[in-house]
C-alpha cells in the first residue's frame, strides 16, 4: 500500500468523517429554520386577516379570504406562538442545565512553567460558557417577543385575564431587557378594566412591536386616547398592509401548491404507466443500466475528502479568516458576497481535485458528465421539479414531528429571509440558483452517484449518494428532507442521462426557496 493511500485511507478519512459526525451533533440543539419560517408566515397571515374587501357583501371575496386565511385565523396564531414558546422554553431549560453541569466542573489550572513550586489552583471550568451565555440570551430575548405578541393575541380574542397573566410573568423576569419589560407594562394598561394610559405608550409598542401587533396595539392606544386622526390613519395603513399580506399568502401559496397538484398528477401517471407498460416506461428507462466506472472507491474518497470535505471545512474557512476584513460582517451584501466568494473557491477546490483525480482516464468512457442541450432535459427538470414538492412536504411534515424544532438549518436561508436589500438577494440568488446546482449536481450526480453503480445497482446508487448529499449539509433535521430531494435528482438523472435536468430541477427548488424567503421577509 502506497503512502498517498494510507494517508487518505487512515488519516484523512477518519479526521472528515469525525469532524463531520461533530458537525452534525453540533447542530442537534440549534433550533430549525423552519420554526422561525412558520412565524413569519403566521405574522403575514394575521395581518391579512384585517383585510376587508370594498364589498363586504361580496361572497367569493370572502370565500377567498377563508381559503387563504383559514376559518379561525387568530385561533391558529395562538396555537403557533404557544408551540414556538413552548420549543423556545425546552431550549432554554437545556442550555440551563449544561450552563449548570460546566459551572460544577472543577478545572486544574498548571502554574506557568518559571515557578514549578505552585501548587496547582482549582476554578470552575469556563470552557465552553461563552458560547451558551450568547445562546441563552438569544433565547431569553425571543421568549420575551413572543410573550408580548401571545399575549396580544390572547387579549384580542377575550383571554384578557390570560394576557395579563402572560405580561405579568414577563414583566417580573429580571434577566430581559428592561424595554421588553416596560413593554408589557404598557401593554397591560391597555387590556386592563379599567384602562391604565402610561406616559410615553407610544414609544415601546412602535419599537418592541411590529406587523399587526404593533397596529393592533396602536388601535387599542389610540381609542383610548381618543385620537381619531392617528387612529384612522393606523386602521388605514393596517388595511394597506392586510392587502398586501393577502397578496404574499396567495403567491406563496398558490404556485407551489399547483406545482404540488401537477407533480401529484405526475406520480400517479408515472407509477400507472410502470405497472401498465413495465420495462417501456418512462420510469424504467435507464432503470438497470450502470456506468462504466474505470475508477475505484480510493478516487471516490479522494474527491469527496480532499476536494469536497477539506476545501469547504478547513482550507477554505483558513484562507478567509487570514483576509484583512473587519469582523463581525454586518452589512448584508458583503455577507451575500462573502458567501458567494467562499462558496465559489470551495467549488473550484473541488473541481479541480477532481480533475487532476481523473484526468489519468481521459478520454471518459460514455455518458459521463453529459449535458446535452438537444434533448427532453427540460422536461425531465420541470417534471421532476413537480413531483418532488409533494414528496418533500410530506417527508418535511414527519420530520417536524421527529425533531420539534430542532436540529438545525442552513444559515443563508436566515439571512435570505431577513435581507431585504435587492442586490443581496441577486448575490444570494446568484449562490443557491446557479453556482449551487452546477457544482452539487456534477459531484454528487455527475461523479459520485455513477461511480457507486461500480459497486451497487443503479436504485442502491441513487440511494446512497441521496444520503450523503443530504448528510453533505451537516444539519440533522435537514437529512430527511435533502435525502427525499435526493433521490428525485438522482432518478431525474439516471432516467435522463443528462446532468442539465437535475441541474434545472435543483435550481427551480432554490430560486422557489429564495423567493418565497424574500417575499416573506418583505413584511
Amino acid at each position: 500500500m502506497t503512502l498517498k493511500r494510507l494517508i487518505l485511507i487512515f488519516i484523512l478519512t477518519p479526521i472528515a468523517v469525525l469532524l463531520a459526525v461533530s458537525a452534525l451533533f453540533g447542530s442537534w440543539q440549534e433550533p430549525q429554520f423552519q420554526s422561525r419560517l412558520e412565524l413569519y408566515q403566521t405574522n403575514i397571515a394575521l395581518q391579512a386577516q384585517a383585510w376587508q374587501s370594498e364589498d363586504r357583501n361580496d361572497d367569493n371575496l370572502q370565500a377567498i379570504r377563508e381559503a387563504i386565511l383559514g376559518e379561525q385565523p387568530l385561533e391558529s396564531a395562538t396555537k403557533q406562538y404557544q408551540e414556538a414558546r413552548q420549543s423556545v422554553q425546552a431550549n432554554l431549560d437545556k442550555v440551563n442545565n449544561k450552563l449548570a453541569q460546566l459551572r460544577s466542573q472543577p478545572e486544574t489550572i498548571t502554574p506557568p512553567k518559571p515557578l514549578p513550586d505552585v501548587a496547582p489552583t482549582i476554578k470552575t471550568s469556563r470552557r465552553g460558557q461563552q458560547p451558551l451565555q450568547q445562546s441563552l440570551k438569544q433565547l431569553e430575548k425571543l421568549l420575551a417577543e413572543l410573550d408580548l405578541r401571545l399575549g396580544i393575541l390572547q387579549a384580542q380574542q377575550g383571554q384578557k385575564d390570560t394576557a395579563l397573566k402572560t405580561w405579568s410573568k414577563l414583566q417580573q423576569r429580571s434577566e430581559i431587557n428592561p424595554e421588553f419589560g416596560q413593554t408589557a407594562a404598557v401593554l397591560s394598561g391597555l387590556w386592563s378594566n379599567p384602562p391604565r394610559l402610561l406616559p410615553n405608550a407610544q414609544e415601546p409598542i412602535q419599537k418592541n412591536l411590529e406587523g399587526w401587533f404593533r397596529s393592533t396595539a396602536l388601535v387599542q392606544l389610540y381609542q383610548l386616547q381618543q385620537r381619531q386622526d392617528a387612529l384612522s390613519a393606523v386602521k388605514a395603513t393596517q388595511q394597506e398592509a392586510a392587502t398586501q399580506a393577502v397578496i404574499k399568502l396567495a403567491l406563496i401559496g398558490t404556485i407551489p401548491t399547483l406545482a404540488a397538484l401537477i407533480g401529484l398528477i405526475l406520480l400517479i401517471l408515472l407509477f400507472a404507466q410502470r405497472l401498465l407498460k413495465g420495462k417501456a416506461s418512462l420510469l424504467a428507462q435507464n432503470a438497470d443500466v450502470p456506468w462504466s466506472t474505470p475508477w475505484d472507491g480510493e478516487t471516490v474518497l479522494q474527491v469527496f475528502v480532499v476536494g469536497f470535505f477539506f476545501m469547504g471545512q478547513i482550507f477554505v474557512p483558513l484562507l478567509i479568516l487570514l483576509l484583512p476584513i473587519q469582523r463581525p460582517v454586518t452589512d448584508v451584501r458583503l455577507q451575500a458576497f462573502s458567501v458567494l466568494v467562499s462558496y465559489l473557491l470551495v467549488a473550484s477546490g473541488a473541481l479541480l481535485v477532481l480533475y487532476f483525480s481523473l484526468k489519468r482516464f481521459f478520454p471518459l468512457p460514455e455518458f459521463w458528465f453529459r449535458l446535452r442541450f438537444r434533448d427532453k432535459w427540460f422536461l425531465w427538470g420541470l417534471g421532476g421539479y413537480c413531483t418532488a414538492l409533494p414528496i418533500v412536504v410530506v417527508v418535511s411534515l414527519i420530520n417536524q414531528q421527529l425533531w420539534q424544532g430542532q436540529g438545525g438549518s442552513n444559515p443563508l436561508l436566515q439571512l435570505a429571509l431577513e435581507s431585504q436589500d435587492g442586490v443581496a438577494l441577486g448575490i444570494f440568488f446568484s449562490t443557491a440558483a446557479l453556482a449551487a446546482p452546477f457544482f452539487e449536481e456534477i459531484l454528487f450526480r455527475g461523479f459520485l452517484l455513477p461511480s457507486l453503480t461500480r459497486y451497487l445497482p443503479v436504485w442502491g446508487s441513487i440511494l446512497v449518494s441521496s444520503l450523503l448529499f443530504a448528510i453533505a449539509h451537516l444539519s440533522l433535521s435537514e437529512i430527511l428532507p435533502l435525502t427525499a430531494l435526493g433521490i428525485v435528482l438522482g432518478v431525474v438523472y439516471t432516467r435522463s442521462r443528462n446532468l442539465l435536468a437535475p441541474m434545472l430541477l435543483h435550481s427551480l427548488w432554490n430560486s422557489g426557496t429564495l423567493l418565497s424567503l424574500f417575499t416573506l421577509g418583505s413584511n
